[in-house]
């Protein structure tokens, strides 16, 4: 699927004088600012024209002098092994530049915004009053590449491929220009979700290609699918200049309650270690072989898996500070890690770096967050499974915190350390690199703790193992030799028709079917349609945004129209279709609780209804943070209510008004729910992990099949999800419906009833 070499391949677009020297074996061509070098049957450069790199010429090929000093270098000279490469260039790296290169940047948009969380300043102005294009460097990005070294930077929203583009070209051209011209490493987390209200046609195009969330590939069981996601991604990334993905998110989602779920690959090992494996080799491969210039690095996470988070509450916050095992089952989650992520198929071999996750894994070692556990980095990670890859840490561990609710920093077990300090226990501990961190001041110190403890050798050594690993990520996959991209090629890739299509496709095999009650479905065309308005309550996200209610068509009622005809009152219906999402049953932290005499601690609900954990734990299984003085964490006999209660209402209210004509519910499921309040009044149900609505209309009107299974189980009631246990997958009591199937892992129907194929056997 991918588009071969299209990094590389100019040649019909350059406007610049093409250039051939005499019996050499390369030809240069111009196109603006970017000189463009072909070596015959060898690497293909790029270098601006404004950096102040030039071309040595040895044995009749053209190499990069990076470090300007008219000298072809090893680590210049790309007919070299990577590994030779990379130790000649960390060799010749003062302190600073490694530092630098040990530090990941804080999220970046492209432009940066004016105010709030990654806000930036353009020659000292908010961007609209700047006079700046959206393609132009910051002040901050500049500072942080020229006085911090840094290399690894994260971006997150971007205006337009064609301003990522040309943002990684301005980007390049000035770290080239810089000591070593080490060129940048840009990143992100996942980014093909899906615009429900989008419409797709076979000519459609976009910004980039959309697909179900990982959770819905995952309800395919097809390994395959997932490969072809990791093929046409990667080939995204790289024309948007993304060399690295902060992705997949392997852990095994055994907790029902946790708030990533949606990010994982469902709750079976078997079926996620296979998944991510074909994702990793998907991303890390150029067209199905080795490192190349459309190879994408992967960083798996979150080691050694973040998902058994007592009560389900998570890691982002010191709420969830603890992963717990009361199965004692923590081989299960490194499951796909050592056996899909490090296995793959392909000549890669393993996935090119490993975050770990903010939680103290109880039981494990030290009781610290994973990014300073010796044990489970040095001990297992790198030595009884071999990992010789990038560790970094996850976003913010080394910043301070003042509260267990306040979105801040994570030293979780490290409270009571400096800043440098934690710096020097993750390094010891056998990390390589700090995620989210833009200054280098506190590796510099962490390095003089090193150097006072174990000595200069030693330390300077420990700094350079670190180097050639993040330098060998840089290497492979032929940014050093050719970072540009062409702005042209770009718009023409992101988001194209074929991959547009295959996003399309992936969708319609992610949704299951989980009622079909006298085989309502499929729907003939143009039939009647009532489609009731959904309230959406206030909600307040992590970083402290709110948004106000609001009342909202469930569905795009544009597309709805091409399907069916669309009537305002049940009476003239002749069925009706509700859209809602999964119970949104809080983070399991309360302040109000906590003001009123308590702990703070509350139940996570899975059902819309309110809960009363009657059965929950007396004691919790772990506990203690510098910031309360008690460790017990229970919330047994309190109760919680459901921000989307109306949703329930929603489905059963609408069945009252249609009477004996069916209700077909449409959900997009988060995580696990119990479905007890709603299935009565469903004639049919559907659920998904984020498609387009047109997806949706083609399963209901037959155009297409339902065929993808459950990944995890839907639990019968909230006393099944409380007697769980939380690294252990597939142990809770499944819901069982009015036709009497039950919602297991591996259930879904087709038009002739419930599935029982290859992949359910398999699995199952």
């Amino acid at each position: 699927m991918k588009i071969k070499n299209h990094l590389n391949v100019l040649t019909a677009l350059v406007t610049g004088v093409i250039l051939t020297g005499c019996g050499e074996k390369y030809t240069t061509e111009v196109k603006e600012e970017i000189t463009f070098v072909h070596n015959e049957e060898g690497a293909t450069l790029g270098y601006s024209n404004t950096s102040g790199v030039t071309l040595l010429t040895l044995d009749r090929y053209a190499f990069k002098d990076l470090n300007k000093n008219g000298t072809l270098d090893e680590y210049e000279d790309w007919r070299l092994p990577v590994a030779q490469r990379a130790k000649d260039l960390a060799k010749k790296m003062s302190l600073e530049d490694i530092a630098g290169l040990m530090l990941y940047s804080s999220h970046q948009s492209l432009p940066g915004s004016s105010r709030g969380f990654g806000s930036s300043t353009y020659e000292g102005k908010p961007f609209p009053e700047s006079g700046a294009k959206a393609s132009d460097l910051s002040d901050e990005q500049k500072k942080f590449l020229t006085d911090d070294h840094l290399r690894h930077v994260l971006i997150t929203s971007v205006e337009s491929p064609a301003v990522a583009a040309q943002w990684n070209n301005n980007a390049q051209a000035f770290a080239e220009g810089l000591y070593l011209g080490i060129p940048v490493n840009t990143s992100s987390d996942p980014r093909h979700g899906s615009d429900s209200y989008a419409e797709f046609n076979a000519g459609a195009g976009g910004d980039i290609s959309m697909w179900p969330g990982t959770l819905g590939i995952a309800a395919s069981f097809d390994p395959a699918l997932m490969k072809q996601f990791g093929d046409i991604a990667s080939t995204e990334y790289r024309a948007l200049g993304i060399a690295t993905a902060l992705s997949p998110q392997i852990d095994l989602a055994t907790e029902p309650r946790w708030s990533r779920f949606d990010g994982t690959m469902g709750e079976d090992p078997d079926l996620a270690t296979d998944l991510a494996r074909a994702y990793v080799d998907g991303f890390q491969s150029t067209d199905g072989g080795d490192w190349g210039m459309e190879s994408v690095n992967a960083m798996v996470k979150h080691w050694p898996g973040g998902g058994p988070e007592e009560g389900g509450r998570d890691g982002h916050f010191g709420y969830g500070a603890y992963a717990v095992y009361p199965g004692k089952n923590i081989s299960d989650h490194m499951k796909p890690f050592t056996e899909g992520a490090f296995k793959l198929d392909g000549p890669t071999k393993m996935a090119a770096a490993v975050m770990p996750y903010y939680t103290i894994s109880d039981g494990e070692g030290e009781k610290v967050a994973n990014g300073y556990n010796t044990y489970l980095i040095t001990d297992i990670l790198r030595g009884k499974y071999g990992y010789e890859g990038v560790l970094c840490t996850d976003w913010g561990i080394t910043r301070d915190m003042t509260s267990v609710s306040k979105f801040e920093g994570k030293p979780f077990g490290v409270e009571n350390l400096t800043v440098a300090e934690r710096h020097y226990k993750a390094i010891a501990a056998g990390m390589d690199q700090f995620g989210g961190n833009n200054d280098m001041g506190p590796v510099l110190e962490a390095y003089k703790l090193g150097v006072a403890e174990l000595g200069e050798t030693a330390m300077r050594a420990r700094f350079e193992e670190s180097a050639v690993r993040l330098l060998t990520n840089i290497f492979r996959v032929g940014l050093f030799e050719n970072p540009y991209l062409d702005v042209a090629e770009t718009t023409a890739i992101v988001g194209n028709s074929e991959y547009m299509k295959a996003g399309y496709d992936a969708q319609l095999k992610s949704i299951v079917m989980l009622k079909n009650h006298n085989k309502t479905l499929p729907l003939k065309e143009k039939m009647k349609v009532y489609v009731p308005q959904r309230y959406v309550a206030p909600t307040t996200n992590w970083w402290g945004i709110t948004t106000e209610p609001k009342t909202v068509d469930a569905f795009n009622m544009e597309v709805v129209a091409k399907f069916f005809e669309v009537v305002s009152t049940p009476e003239e219906a002749d069925f009706a279709l509700v859209g809602i999402h999964s119970p949104d049953g809080g983070v399991g932290y309360d302040s109000a609780d906590l003001e009123k005499g308590g702990n703070g601690y509350v139940p996570i609900n899975l059902q819309y209804g309110d809960y009363t954990a009657d059965t929950a734990r007396e004691v919790s299984l772990a506990g203690g943070s510098p910031l309360e003085d008690f460790t017990n964490r229970t919330y047994k006999g309190k109760s919680v209510s459901t921000i989307n209660t109306t949703d329930m209402d929603l489905v059963n209210d609408t069945k009252k008004k249609m009477g004996d004509k069916p209700v077909i519910v449409s959900v997009k499921v988060a995580k696990p729910m119990v479905f007890a309040e709603i299935e009565p009044s469903a004639a049919s149900i559907l659920v998904h992990m984020g498609v387009q609505d047109q997806a949706l209309m083609e399963i209901l009107t037959g155009a297409a099949e339902p065929s993808a299974l459950l990944p995890f189980q839907m639990p019968a009631d909230m006393l099944t999800v409380e007697a769980q246990l939380e690294d252990v997958p597939r142990d809770m009591k499944p819901y069982t419906d009015a036709d009497g199937n039950s919602y297991d892992f591996a259930y879904g129907l087709n038009w002739n009833g419930v599935i029982d194929d290859a992949r359910v056997k398999k699995y199952r």
